[in-house]
């Protein structure tokens, strides 16, 4: 694609929403102010892939925004107004306009002493990429490129428009963004941002744990995570970010012993994502599945024991894992909820392996069922991924083998329903046989009631009246 082309494509791809920037840009010059659409939504507009929420710079200074866009904005919010910044909405599409920006960083925290600048060129040259620091002036539909931008992301190159070492110094976060950049464009590093990175890594714990987390949960969900992750461990970053990804390189896995834990668990990774569309062809992109894929044998480096005759065992290394997962994503302020899934997929994810050829009673079936609960379609997923042996006939059993257990979970759940496995009497009646008051004791013949449950499956009313007097009995009641 020569530069004409992609200029072409780009403006044809503006055009599409011209109505709603052409409007704006109307307004910004009646004002005297000057419109550019910039950043990631030019870059977009050059990939074809465009969305509805839009980035504009311009001359105008914050307060002279908010004159411009009353009265013809749907929507008006100014929580970025300290920084320059005012959020827009428009039949609905979201638009951020920014004044031109000149800022000055302390390099010793991230934030800058905000300052606004005067020129579209002076505000290019403090972004992140040269491929994020392109513009169209509205009123003309001219590019503006003075970082050659078009020329890297024809080459799919990520590079930025000052010197690397200038730009991470500024604000480290943008290391983290490179590998999240290659992780979403599939785009490649220049020489000098590797380095860069490799030499600068440690400087990303200037920036907290939330932007941390913001920018990995981006790259996870990208088209090529793999890259992305790859990037961090080489350059060191991950040391600092997520340091127990690039501990599993010194691991050999026991199954798979022609790669490490590292390479497995990216291909393991690679493996799920490949699967997230299988029942839904439509689904969006799955953290948790992702979180869970990268994370299941981080447990493995601790637990790892080399046994007689040269053998190397990692004996209970997913309850280790489980702990340690926990305890990453708890330091990098993941919501709750995603913590307690990725550490229960983690802990669940080697139990298959004891099914060995069906050997499962049903009432292991029922308790794999219930103890994934509603994470069962991710476990599907998870442990069907973490097959990576090269042995296709030993891939081939090992998918049959769980063909055969997902058909029983679904004949057993016909049959009793397991999403809603409860006792065969309820608090009321364990209180009324007994004649117990409301308290623990009813709650431990409850939990005694629902193991005879996933044990031997549903009990007439009789025969758990019986079970129950007996368990009476047996703790003195």
């Amino acid at each position: 694609m020569n530069e004409l082309t992609a200029k072409r494509n780009a403006v044809t791809e503006l055009m599409r929403i011209s109505p709603l920037a052409d409007e704006l840009a109307a307004r910004f010059a009646a004002a005297g102010h000057r419109l550019y659409l910039v950043g990631g939504s030019v870059r977009d507009a050059l990939l074809g892939r465009l969305s509805a929420d839009l980035d504009f710079t311009t001359d105008a200074r914050p307060e002279q925004i908010l004159k411009i866009v009353r009265g013809w904005a749907d929507g008006v919010w100014e929580a970025g107004i300290a920084f320059g910044t005012v959020g827009v909405t428009k039949r609905g599409s979201t638009l951020e306009i920014t004044t031109f920006r000149a800022d000055v960083y302390d390099r010793v925290s991230r934030n800058p002493e905000v300052t606004f600048g005067d020129s579209i060129e002076g505000d290019l040259k403090r972004r992140d990429f040269t491929v994020n620091a392109m513009a169209i002036d509205l009123s003309t539909k001219q590019f503006v490129d003075p970082h050659d931008g078009l020329d890297a992301l024809r080459r799919k190159v990520l590079d930025t428009p000052a010197t690397p070492e200038e730009s991470f110094a500024d604000d480290p976060l943008r290391m983290l963004r490179a590998a999240r950049f290659v992780a979403q464009l599939g785009f490649e590093p220049a020489p000098r941002v590797v380095t860069a990175m490799t030499e600068m890594a440690g400087e990303i714990e200037r920036i907290t744990a939330e932007r941390v987390q913001t920018e990995l949960s981006k790259l996870l969900l990208g088209r090529f995570p793999r890259r992305g992750l790859e990037l961090m461990v080489d350059t060191g970053l991950a040391d600092h970010v997520l340091p127990e990804v690039p501990g599993m390189r010194l691991a050999i896995d026991e199954h798979h012993q022609h790669k490490d834990v590292y390479q497995h668990s990216l291909t393991v990774l690679e493996q799920a994502i490949a699967l997230e569309r299988r029942d839904d062809p439509d689904a969006e992109p799955d953290l948790v599945l992702r979180l869970a894929a990268l994370l299941h044998d981080i447990g493995k480096p601790a637990t790892r024991k080399f046994e007689a005759g040269g053998g190397v065992s990692f004996h209970h290394h997913e309850v280790v894992g489980a702990k340690m997962a926990r305890k990453r994503l708890r330091a990098l302020k993941y919501p709750k909820q995603i913590i307690e899934d990725v550490g229960q997929l983690v802990f669940l994810h080697l139990r298959f392996h004891g099914y060995g050829k069906g050997e499962w009673t049903d009432s292991a079936v029922r308790r794999y069922v219930t103890d994934a609960g509603e994470l069962l379609p991710r476990l599907h997923k998870l442990v069907r991924a973490d097959c990576t042996t090269r042995n296709k006939r030993k891939a081939a059993a090992l998918q049959r083998t769980y063909d055969e257990l997902e058909e029983r979970i679904a004949r057993i759940q016909a049959e009793e329903d397991l999403a809603k496995v409860r006792p065969d009497l309820d608090g009321n009646e364990i209180m009324k046989i007994l004649g117990l008051p409301p308290g623990p004791m009813v709650g431990k013949a409850w939990k005694h009631l629902k193991e005879l449950r996933l044990d031997r499956g549903p009990l007439d009313h009789d025969e758990a009246v019986a079970e129950l007097r007996r368990w009476a009995e047996e703790n003195g009641l």
